[in-house]
């Protein structure tokens, strides 16, 4: 049988510290349909070294600039020809059988658009903190901040990315958030699935760690809530954001006090 071709597009930029992590990440996975391809746009750090030495084993790798990461992404999958789409930044891991597990739920007969899979939170040095869960797709949930997601664990299909028109490249902060509620906006059909996919790194100097480019962060999550609400803000909001934040939290109790107890420890950003 065939296995599933799995594109993986991975943004490299003056990450060199952690990118052969990323690389090796997947590589010693040994799936046979992995299509990995790199883009970086001008690294300056010696991540181009690293890649010449891991170009026989990249299906294509692009050094051009970009306008930013949503639009290198959106390069990467232009020259992808597999089946289903995933993405792991060059500071971020896949984790062990994760593709292997990608391909048997997408090679289902009954397989959804794309799937959400849980994770880890890891530190500079890639020690675990806590373990990352994904909530069920619910937009208005994702618009009012009451839904986790895990991007490492987020893989679609061609047809569902295609069809919800890409990354939007204006958007330099949260990008993924937005390509999951345009594919959901779009009619994409998404599973919780059990398997840890993903590895998501935080540290100081990542968007999330370092809190740079807040306003630009704050404008960006106020048009994904106006896309997943269908319209613009209103007075009671507030107040439906509190209950759906309490909500989440009555769902899952447990999911609730990991995080609590991973805030109390010392946090991964300082690390």
């Amino acid at each position: 049988m065939t296995p599933v071709r799995i594109s993986v597009v991975t943004l490299s930029f003056n990450q060199a510290p952690f990118l052969e992590a990323a690389l090796t990440s997947l590589h010693d996975q040994a799936y046979p349909g992995l299509e990995h391809i790199v883009i970086d746009p001008g690294s300056s750090d010696g991540s181009r070294d690293i890649l010449a030495r891991w170009r026989p084993r990249l299906a294509r790798v692009i050094l051009e600039p970009d306008r930013g990461p949503a639009d290198g992404l959106n390069k990467g999958f232009a020259a992808a020809t597999g089946d289903v789409f995933g993405y792991i930044n060059a500071d971020d891991m896949a984790l062990p059988g994760s593709l292997a597990a990608i391909a048997r739920h997408f090679g289902a007969a009954d397989a959804p658009d794309m799937i959400l899979g849980r994770g880890l939170l890891i530190d500079r040095e890639g020690r675990a903190r806590r373990r990352l869960r994904s909530s069920r797709l619910n937009l208005r949930d994702a618009a009012f901040g009451a839904m986790t997601f895990v991007q490492q664990g987020h893989y679609f299909t061609r047809r569902a990315f295609e069809r919800a028109g890409g990354f939007n490249p204006e958007n330099r902060t949260s990008w993924d958030w937005e390509l999951l509620i345009d594919m959901a906006r779009t009619g994409a059909t998404a599973r919780n699935v059990p398997e840890q996919l993903g590895a998501f790194r935080l540290y100081g100097d990542t968007i999330s760690g370092s809190g740079r480019m807040a306003a630009r962060m704050a404008e960006d999550l106020a048009r994904i809530r106006a896309k997943a609400l269908g319209r613009g803000p209103r007075p009671g909001d507030r107040a439906e954001q509190h209950l759906r934040l309490l909500a989440r939290r009555l769902r899952d109790p447990a999911a609730t006090l990991e995080g609590l107890a991973a805030r109390l420890r010392p946090s991964a950003a300082a690390s």
